[in-house]
């Protein structure tokens, strides 16, 4: 997080542990492995880059992620949320339809980073849906989503929806775990609940680095000690 504060300009957060409970339950999978968490998470990378591969009525270009979701520079590290995940046994009697998708990424259990977006405020969220979707039902469901209690934005930035709509469904692995939908929802949110994952970091950090574990490989391969205490600060200073 150190390096990626000075030489990134947006940084899409997934940590392994969010993705085996999604796995878990939502497809049902009880021992997921690295290929089911690849698998899952291969969406939300393709769902970020689709405009750059096929057609559709709002196109995202990847440069407007940090135009519209970068308030200030050092506050870069983004929430990414993907429905529907669905396993093919569970689909043909599941309704998925947009206003459903819409809100199931709003949902805490859909984040793919360990964090709850309902304890921090939003300070813009990009939508990106893909497959059998109109720009009226979207308006539609941002609508409903504005009104909800649960979803609240800063007062310092206005309510921030960036909407993108690609005609190219989804596509899955044959006989993977993913059922084959006719339409998706990626988000991409910058939230200030992303503090608990930097804060769980920290705890991990400070309880390892404490009894000095690992550190002599580190600085083995050419770091210095006082990299670690300046990264620490960094972070403590992201949290705030």
């Amino acid at each position: 997080t150190h390096s990626l504060l000075e030489h990134t300009d947006v940084v899409v957060l997934l940590d392994n542990e969010a993705v085996y409970d999604i796995c878990k339950r939502s497809l049902d999978i009880e021992r997921p492995t690295y290929t089911n968490l690849n698998r899952l998470i291969s969406q939300v990378i393709s769902s970020l880059t689709t405009s750059l591969r096929f057609d559709g009525a709002i196109n995202v270009d990847i440069t407007e992620f940090q135009t519209n979701l970068v308030p200030y520079p050092r506050i870069h590290f983004m929430l990414s949320s993907y429905a529907p995940v669905i396993s093919a046994e569970k689909a043909y009697h599941e309704q998925i339809s947009i206003p459903e998708i819409t809100n199931a990424v709003f949902e805490p259990s859909s984040m793919m980073a360990k964090c709850d977006p309902r304890h921090g405020k939003y300070m813009a969220c990009c939508l990106m849906y893909r497959g059998d979707v109109v720009p009226k039902d979207v308006n539609a469901a941002v609508s409903n989503i504005k009104t909800k209690r649960t979803v609240q934005f800063v007062d310092w930035c206005p309510t921030g929806f960036k909407c993108g709509i690609n005609y190219q469904p989804p596509t899955v692995v044959p006989g993977g775990d993913l059922a084959k939908v006719m339409r998706a929802v990626c988000m991409i949110s910058n939230n200030t609940a992303v503090a608990e994952v930097f804060s769980r970091i920290d705890q991990k950090f400070d309880l390892m680095y404490s009894k000095r574990a690992f550190v002599h490989w580190y600085v083995g391969e050419g770091m210095e000690e006082g990299e670690f205490s300046e990264a620490r600060e960094d972070l403590a200073a992201l949290e705030k």
